[in-house]
């Protein structure tokens, strides 16, 4: 007698491969999370998050180096900087969100340049390569996260002086009053 339906085994390798599978897509969709494409809409609301670095990638679909010379090094990028909590890789497509590119005064593609706080830190003219970049927004994040820290305690002390000088100004005019 012959069976119409798969043997036991057979549905459960079937069963084993589409699992595998699944996983594979999900995990993959995870990998190509570690690059956020940033918009028209979004792009100012993330880059001015507080004490976040955001190093963004302005490209054109059309554009050879972009895709020839790059292929994944900005996907490789996100998955080395996966584990750095204040550091956000992303990009922008300028064929479809030029406000944003040309707001940035993006003229080259691909251009690459950081933001800390809200505010263009610096633009990456090195070696396109993942430890390049890396030891790139790792030095330069450093340097614009104590930069932000000497502002914000900077401007505490300058708050400070000008409260005690109010202080000292009403003593001296409460004295007067009181001769």
């Amino acid at each position: 007698m012959r069976h119409r339906f798969p043997t036991p085994s057979v549905a459960v390798l079937l069963l084993f491969l589409s699992s595998i599978f699944l996983l594979i897509s999900i995990s993959i969709s995870f990998v190509e999370a570690e690059v956020i494409t940033l918009t028209s809409d979004t792009f100012n609301d993330k880059v001015q998050e507080k004490d976040t670095a955001w190093f963004v990638k302005f490209c054109v679909p059309w554009c050879k180096h972009c895709k020839r010379n790059l292929g994944t090094l900005w996907e490789d990028l996100g998955k080395e900087m996966e584990g750095e909590d204040e550091i956000e890789i992303g990009e922008v497509d300028c064929a479809t969100d030029k406000s944003v590119c040309s707001k940035v005064d993006i003229h080259s593609y691909p251009t690459f340049k950081l933001f800390y706080n809200g505010e263009e830190v610096t633009k990456y003219q090195g070696a396109r390569d993942v430890e390049s970049l890396k030891t790139f927004v790792l030095q330069e994040t450093e340097k614009a996260a104590t930069k932000a820290q000497l502002d914000n305690d900077g401007e505490f002390f300058r708050e400070f002086l000008l409260d005690r000088l109010h202080l000292q100004q009403l003593k001296a005019g409460f004295g007067a009053i009181m001769l």
